[in-house]
């Protein structure tokens, strides 16, 4: 199980960033959010771009965000591996995802709770991750959904049935607890957990 790390709920994001940097954390989760999409809002590109100043790790962004399109190519400069953006968008999603991968990035599709999984299915072929929501997104802090395991197993047997290899993350309310129900992922998604932990290396060890 790899673990992606966000930093949504730090109090002190260079110190706790320099921490993460060493620990075997895999990626830095980045949490982009417009105050439109979700009703919170993170900080500017202005200052998110410094953190290459903290952590060498790869970065994993998740926009939550109105217009992706003005992101997209702002977070390609920086050390990032996968950009996601979400299934609800009221935007052309196949022409978001082709200018993610039009920088040679890793193209993510998140999926909110409440939204049939069936919706994936046209997006499948053209993505390298799914990012399921076990939250509501845009904000830290929150419990796990209990239905959430069960979502995870349909999109793993989608996968299976069209032969896909996509890569499965789950993002929210993630602890030692909730991650034995998200065996059938790849990738699990950690905030407060972590930031809000005496020793990151520990907590993200119990992940694994």
């Amino acid at each position: 199980m790899k673990v992606s790390v966000s930093f949504l709920s730090s109090k002190n994001i260079p110190n706790d960033l320099k921490k993460l940097d060493n620990t075997d954390a895999d990626y830095i989760h980045v949490d982009v959010m417009d105050g439109h999409f979700v009703r919170n809002k993170t900080m500017p590109f202005s200052e998110m771009k410094n953190i290459h100043k903290y952590t060498s790790k790869r970065l994993e962004v998740h926009l939550m965000v109105d217009e992706p399109e003005k992101y997209i190519p702002l977070y390609a400069e920086l050390n990032t591996e996968y950009i996601i953006i979400h299934l609800e968008l009221d935007k052309d999603i196949k022409s978001l995802l082709e200018m993610i991968k039009r920088y040679s990035i890793k193209v993510g599709l998140s999926i909110k709770p409440n939204t049939p999984i069936s919706a994936l299915v046209p997006y499948l072929p053209l993505i390298d991750e799914v990012l399921v929501m076990s939250v509501e997104p845009g904000e830290g802090g929150q419990s796990f959904i209990e239905n959430t395991p069960n979502r995870i197993n349909e999109i793993r047997d989608l996968l299976n049935e069209y032969n896909l290899k996509v890569i499965i993350n789950v993002d929210g309310g993630i602890n030692g607890n909730t991650v034995k129900k998200c065996y059938n992922c790849d990738i699990v998604t950690s905030g407060s957990y972590i930031i809000n932990s005496d020793d990151f290396q520990e907590k993200i060890s119990s992940l694994r």
